[in-house]
């Protein structure tokens, strides 16, 4: 069973989520097709980083997958045997 902090642990990274996932879909889905001297602009990051940001948080997820995989193999690799 999960505990109360676990539960709001849980609640916490639903919610950062999904307003990271609405900002960001505003940011690249909306912005696009309003005028650029919008007030919603002021809000935003110039478009370039819509595109650089999620490189850039893919190439560490990917760094940090290859790390895990990478100690995992190591700390499970068996001696050789020596005949």
């Amino acid at each position: 069973m999960a505990t109360g902090v676990d539960q709001a642990v849980g609640m916490s990274l639903v919610v950062f989520s999904l307003l990271l996932f609405t900002y960001y879909s505003v940011w690249v889905i909306i912005l696009p097709f309003m005028d650029s001297d919008h007030i919603l602009h002021t809000y935003f990051l110039p478009r370039e980083y819509s595109v650089i940001l999620p490189g850039i948080a893919a190439v560490i997820l990917l760094l940090c997958i290859g790390a895990f995989t990478a100690v995992i193999m190591w700390k499970n690799r068996k001696p050789k045997k020596v005949d």
